[in-house]
């Protein structure tokens, strides 16, 4: 006999809204690539949004287990949505964009890895939306007025420090 596990009222609100931020980071991708830069801006906006509102409902009670996996999943999803073809396209007319771009992406999913990790071996490690939101709007904004040099460096300089103060947390649960 096949039992059904009851879901939290609001899973569907909230998966609704971290697939269609997941979907719209990836029409942000598409248009990086085809250099309609202001139109990626709106996506990865609108995408950013969605998901910063589906993971706030998916970790405040709204949603189960399966909705906070897809939020940290779809996280990535957007870093590698939107940071991916901005690297790839700056990659010979602005090797510094790439390059910041690459580093955020890498802190990101450093960042990500160390919270995993920390929760994995038992350790109290609260995801920051706030972290997560700065970088958001860093690189849509960088998109929007056509500053990216300054915005890839601000996200990954976010997503180095997050990396940080996350270490740090384990390393001191780790002791005690």
């Amino acid at each position: 006999m096949v039992r059904f596990q009851r879901q939290p009222p609001g899973t569907a609100l909230t998966r609704a809204a971290l697939l269609s931020g997941a979907g719209f980071a990836a029409g942000a991708g598409w248009f990086v690539v085809v250099g309609q830069l202001t139109r990626a801006g709106a996506f990865a906006g609108a995408g950013a949004a969605l998901l910063l509102f589906g993971g706030h409902r998916a970790n405040h009670g709204e949603g189960g287990p399966v909705d906070r996996m897809l939020t940290e999943l779809l996280d990535r999803g957007w870093d590698a949505a939107v940071l991916g073809p901005i690297a790839w396209v700056s990659r010979s007319a602005s090797p510094g964009v790439a390059i910041g771009a690459i580093v955020a992406l890498c802190a990101s999913f450093l960042s990500s890895y160390v919270r995993a990790r920390g929760a994995a071996l038992g350790y109290s490690l609260e995801e920051s939306h706030v972290s997560r939101g700065l970088r958001y709007a860093l690189v849509t904004t960088g998109l929007l007025v056509d500053g990216l040099g300054w915005a890839v460096w601000a996200a990954a300089a976010t997503s180095v420090l997050a990396a940080a103060v996350r270490t740090g947390q384990v390393a001191r649960e780790g002791r005690t």
